[in-house]
């Protein structure tokens, strides 16, 4: 089975893994958290960091540390994972949604404006797939509106809009380095801000808003969301070598354009404005042909090749019918993404000779 994505560690990782185990500060303090956090921000443009667990927490601390209250409302696109509207929803702040641009997948900025109410605090942005948003217009109206920018940079690790980083973008932003993420630290998250004072609401909420003079005197409720240095240990040699990952990443997107150019699909696309890392290689079929993603990613995986689907709607998610969301919504580019786009094997340690039996067997079970 060639998998979707397979995280590659080098022994300089294993050995700073190591180094952690010997020094015995295993869990949610040591000098590895602090350099992860320091280097992170740095290499993103941005003066703090704070590490969480994963990235969905990073979601759920960022829309707390910036004080939105219940019934306040934030729009954030319908085609994104779920842990986007699950953080609001938890925070008791109703997501409102908008449909995604059907040439670049990303959210589409012209419907923003129309959906501003006296109860819109604060614009989530998600960067779908390793391509930026397209950040000068969302960033025009939320100075206009006087709006939060929150944004998810959880796919888009080195991304660049107009020569910026994704994640320095933003008011508050968030990563994830879960075992798919250019940089992995098995699961583990952060959160970047700008203010500092942010960033120690941010550190004392992460950490059960323990206090720095009496530790077990509380004012305000936190969540633990510690990532343990252990994990950080893992990332540091790779932000080092990150050019070099992502570089691999275009390298795989460039041969599999190559391999799949004269086929009925919409393949992956660069805006003049963007840089992407392609963190997945993603494919659209034909709508035209009769064959789902779903079909094809059946057929795929009996021939050894595994795929994920596309992300399906959050208006179509049965878990927020039942709590009497986004009813009779309909965001039609979404929908399509959803029923006919898929995400093929693209992870570190996939050869040139893997791409081309893939593009091959795909070749036959769509044109057949």
């Amino acid at each position: 089975m060639i998998p979707v994505c397979e995280p590659l560690l080098t022994e300089e990782d294993i050995a700073l893994a190591i180094d952690c185990l010997r020094s015995g500060w295993i869990s949610s303090a040591g000098k590895y958290i602090e350099q992860f956090e320091t280097l992170w921000a740095k290499y993103c443009g941005m003066p703090y960091g704070i590490a969480v667990s994963n990235g969905t927490v990073a979601l759920q601390l960022a829309v707390k540390t910036l004080e939105l209250k219940e019934g306040d409302e934030v729009i954030m696109p319908t085609f994104t994972i779920i842990s986007c509207a699950q953080a609001l929803i938890y925070n008791g702040i109703k997501p409102v949604l908008i449909d995604m641009d059907p040439i670049n997948w990303q959210m589409d900025r012209s419907q923003i404006e129309a959906k501003i109410t006296d109860k819109t605090k604060a614009i989530m942005v998600v960067h779908i797939y390793g391509h930026p948003a397209d950040m000068d217009p969302i960033l025009d109206i939320a100075k206009r509106y006087n709006l939060y920018i929150i944004e998810d940079a959880a796919e888009a690790h080195g991304a660049e809009y107009k020569g910026k980083k994704c994640g320095s973008l933003g008011d508050i932003s968030v990563f994830s380095f879960y075992a798919n993420k250019i940089i992995t630290t098995g699961e583990g998250g952060m959160v970047l801000v700008k203010d500092l004072d942010l960033a120690e609401r941010a550190r004392s909420l992460r950490n059960l808003c323990f206090q720095k003079r009496q530790r077990f005197l509380h004012d305000e409720l936190g969540f633990n969301f510690r990532l343990t240095n252990l994990q950080a240990s893992l990332a540091i040699k790779q932000i080092e070598r990150i050019n070099e990952i992502i570089g691999r990443k275009i390298e795989i997107a460039k041969t599999y354009n190559s391999l799949l150019q004269d086929l009925p699909l919409q393949l992956p696309m660069q805006e003049t404005w963007a840089k992407s890392v392609y963190w997945v290689y993603g494919i659209v079929l034909n709508d035209k042909r009769g064959l789902t993603s779903q079909d094809l990613i059946e057929r795929l995986f009996e021939k050894g090749i595994e795929t994920r689907p596309f992300f399906l709607g959050m208006h179509e998610q049965p878990v927020f019918k039942k709590m009497g969301l986004f009813h009779s919504e309909r965001y039609p580019v979404a929908e399509r993404l959803a029923r006919y786009g898929l995400y093929l094997p693209n992870g570190l340690t996939l050869q040139d000779h893997d791409m081309e039996y893939i593009a091959q067997t795909i070749k036959r079970e769509i044109l057949q």
